[in-house]
């Protein structure tokens, strides 16, 4: 019997797929507990089109990322902290604190979850920090701190 997964069902695949499974495993399992619908002819059209959808909307959100990448590759940001002997900073600066400061400056908002740092910054100085917009792209950006 042909179904049409509504969600991940283990060891089967996932949500969207079409699969052929043994009868009795969809009248007794997968339909009873709303995991499947059976695959006709109109529900296979829909899932095509559902799957279509989906993609060109992922390709406009790639294409949505690349511009905000080619501006951020452009800028730079300026974060005045404070700091004490060498050069060390009073605390460090974070992913958030480059977000706020990129919104602020720049008006780009970007979520501080994107913003990858191996590390807190805790030094004065020119860094460069990669921003993961979205699976295949990626920005870099210039911070530079300076003593405030």
């Amino acid at each position: 019997m042909k179904v049409i997964l509504l969600e991940d069902v283990k060891k089967l695949g996932k949500k969207g797929d079409l699969v052929n499974v043994a009868d009795g495993y969809a009248r007794n399992y997968l339909l009873p507990r709303n995991l499947v619908e059976e695959a006709t002819s109109g529900s296979i059209k829909q899932l095509k089109q559902e799957k279509t959808a989906l993609e060109n909307k992922k390709q406009r959100q790639k294409e949505e990322a690349q511009q905000i990448a080619g501006k951020i590759s452009k800028t730079s940001v300026t974060l005045n902290v404070k700091s004490g002997d060498q050069g060390k900073l009073f605390g460090s600066v974070t992913s958030k604190d480059i977000s706020e400061a990129l919104k602020k400056q720049h008006k780009i908002d970007i979520d501080r979850r994107k913003i990858e740092l191996s590390e807190p910054i805790k030094s004065l100085g020119n860094y460069e920090v990669s921003i993961k917009l979205a699976p295949e792209v990626e920005a870099k950006l210039t911070v530079k701190i300076i003593e405030g």
